[in-house]
């Protein structure tokens, strides 16, 4: 027996006609998919109805159809959120997948459902609340956490939770945090992954100008070297002058040698930044360390702290590169 989160539309806007007897899934343009029950044949229809989806958004869409179509099944239970009421509906289902266009808003893959219990989000601990917050449209949900919604469904009305809850729910708070920042960390290095060896010099020059300096991309050709340039006065007169080499080479690090090649093409007054996507070997370094014009080496990972840094001072090009979108937190 599995458990289920199925969102009644955007905002659940489609609660009140889940609480029929239904939980529902869009994907209209498919039709009727009674007799299509194989993800690989989902997924090539998929690709007809919609082509111009995202590539990057296909395989969760294609997933998510299939477990709604072919996973759950008569037995289940289901949960969805409620959202004006801030209460979660538990039931059970009782049928298998049917195409009933109209009968559940403009959601027209169907199974029926016995709710038999409702539970205010507010009975919840932050745990449970978290592991229920998830947007997808439909998603598995731990036995821990319906074991949780059933007490709170049978509790007295208006039960509080006692004081040591909050303080628990204070440290999970946090925990929670991090592994979202960790998440967000995660995907912003996939995002930076995707960009092309030219488009990541693009991407180094435009967090050289969000720290103040005027940065440029070297012309393609004989560089020796040095991908951006950049300086306070964007013409290299005033020190320092920082050079940058780029390397976009995935679980390829950088080597000592490299490093020697490029400390070799710089000169008093100059800074170096040599930024590595596979990371730099142990030795290359100690020649960065050891070096006596200043050198820093920039992994992935650092890349993607400096983009977060100091993206609020990115310009147009450079936030056109990495889109990315600032997430509020509740504060202490």
């Amino acid at each position: 027996m599995n458990i289920w989160m199925v969102r009644a539309g955007e905002g659940g806007r489609l609660a009140e006609k889940f609480a029929e007897g239904y939980v529902a899934v869009g994907w209209s343009e498919f039709g009727d998919m009674s007799a299509v029950t194989d993800k690989e044949e989902i997924a090539r229809l998929h690709d007809a109805v919609y082509p111009l989806m995202k590539r990057g958004a296909v395989p969760n869409s294609v997933a998510m159809f299939h477990r709604f179509r072919s996973v759950l099944a008569e037995g289940d239970h289901v949960i969805t959120y409620d959202t004006p009421r801030r209460e979660y509906l538990l039931g059970t289902i009782t049928g298998d997948y049917t195409y009933r266009p109209g009968v559940v808003g403009d959601y027209a893959h169907v199974r029926s459902v016995d709710w038999f219990g409702r539970v205010s989000r507010d009975k919840l601990s932050l745990v449970a609340r978290n592991a229920l917050g998830f947007m997808l449209t439909l998603f598995s949900v731990t036995a821990e956490v319906w074991e949780e919604l059933l007490a709170a469904m049978n509790e007295a009305p208006g039960a509080v939770a006692p004081r040591e809850d909050v303080e628990v729910d204070s440290a999970s708070l946090d925990e929670i945090k991090q592994d979202i920042i960790g998440r967000s960390h995660e995907f912003i290095k996939d995002k930076i992954l995707t960009l092309d060896p030219d488009k990541m010099e693009e991407l180094t020059a435009a967090i050289l100008r969000a720290m103040g300096y005027r940065a440029r991309v070297s012309p393609k050709g004989p560089d020796r070297g040095v991908d951006v340039y950049a300086s306070r006065d964007g013409l290299g007169l005033e020190t320092p002058r920082i050079k940058a080499e780029v390397k976009h080479r995935v679980r390829t690090p950088i080597s000592a040698p490299d490093i020697r090649s490029f400390i070799g093409g710089l000169r008093e007054g100059d800074r170096g930044i040599y930024v590595s996507t596979g990371g730099f070997t142990r030795e290359a370094r100690y020649e960065a360390d050891r070096s006596k014009i200043p050198v820093t080496l920039v992994d992935l990972d650092e890349l993607a702290n400096l983009l977060v840094t100091f993206y609020e001072s990115f310009d147009l090009d450079g936030r056109a590169l990495i889109p990315l979108v600032r997430v509020y937190w509740v504060a202490e």
